[in-house]
């Protein structure tokens, strides 16, 4: 009898464990994710389309995703304690977006994989070792493209053709703007544009380096892509509308914000595919192995209001170029 017992209670513990464990694989794992910016906010185009792309691959944040969001808000003094405070929270993968976020995060934590968006030269930067082959726990897609400077200046010259002065706003404490500079300089002397460096370190800054671009006229202005310079753009933008000033961008978010016109890498289709990589490594692939990869599309925004306002008229070549024209 005591054999019988026995025997019934190993088979209702052997069920009950079984019927446990089904339980336990309907249950979705949940993944941790962070995300770190150097930028303001979430609302962008960019993030959008990011966490569009991981629901289409079936990760749902509440659901088996959970995210934890910090934004230095361009001041990229906070982004080394917001990494260290995302690390401290043992996500199984982090996302950054910006340069700087990256460095930041690789610092803190050479073991959890990170995925890039919106990087700059990450070789020269030290984040991985080569494009092809990253050999870090960071991989991603890079903006880095030499002759973006260049087909901007282009693009002023076709819109502008008497331009031969012309200014940029640099920060020099941020070595990625001095790396910039050195290839906008060679694009400028291919053209025969004499470039001249208003330097910004700070928001305060702004107002001495306005009064600069106010007293020498330049023929226009080249503003490059930087977190700082994003943060600022309404600023910028209102005060070179105000100067008449012909100015070309480096993101779409400017031409929006009212700039003339911005020719930039497609940030959508970047963080789409960063989207795919977190994926990816999610199930098992690693960092070291998934090649960074570079822009292969960029567009050209317009805004025929600004035009208007400011007595431009766009040729028709650059009209049928444009991928975006803001009426």
């Amino acid at each position: 009898m005591r054999t019988t017992q026995r025997r019934q209670f190993l088979v209702r513990s052997i069920a009950l464990a079984l019927l446990a464990g089904a339980r336990a694989e309907a249950q979705p794992r949940t993944y941790r994710m962070a995300v770190l910016s150097g930028l303001a906010d979430e609302t962008g185009e960019g993030l959008k389309a990011f966490f569009g792309r991981l629901e289409e691959l079936g990760y749902r944040e509440g659901r088996n995703f959970a995210v934890e969001r910090r934004f230095a808000e361009g001041r990229l003094e906070r982004l080394p304690a917001l990494a260290a405070e995302l690390v401290a929270l043992k996500p199984d993968i982090v996302f950054t977006i910006s340069t700087f976020a990256t460095l930041a995060v690789l610092k803190a934590t050479n073991t959890i994989p990170i995925v890039f968006a919106a990087v700059i030269d990450p070789v020269r930067m030290g984040i991985v070792k080569s494009l092809g082959r990253p050999g870090t726990n960071a991989t991603g897609f890079s903006n880095q493209n030499d002759e973006l400077p260049g087909k901007r200046l282009q693009l002023l010259k076709e819109v502008f053709p008497s331009a031969s002065q012309l200014a940029m706003l640099h920060n020099p404490l941020n070595p990625i703007e001095v790396t910039m500079l050195a290839t906008l300089k060679e694009a400028s002397k291919t053209l025969g544009i004499v470039l001249r460096v208003v330097e910004v370190k700070s928001a305060q800054e702004f107002a001495s380096a306005f009064k600069t671009l106010e007293s020498e006229r330049p023929d226009a202005l080249y503003v490059i892509e930087s977190p700082f310079n994003y943060v600022h753009r309404a600023r910028i933008v209102e005060f070179a509308n105000g100067l008449r000033l012909p100015v070309v961008y480096g993101s779409q978010e400017f031409a929006e914000a009212g700039g003339l016109m911005a020719y930039f890498a497609n940030q959508i289709d970047q963080f789409r595919a960063a989207a795919t990589y977190i994926d990816k490594i999610l199930k098992g692939a690693k960092p070291a192995d998934l090649p960074v990869e570079q822009p292969t599309r960029f567009e050209l925004v317009l805004n025929q209001k600004t035009a208007k306002t400011l007595g431009v008229k766009f040729p028709p070549t650059i009209l049928l170029r444009a991928d975006r024209v803001i009426e």
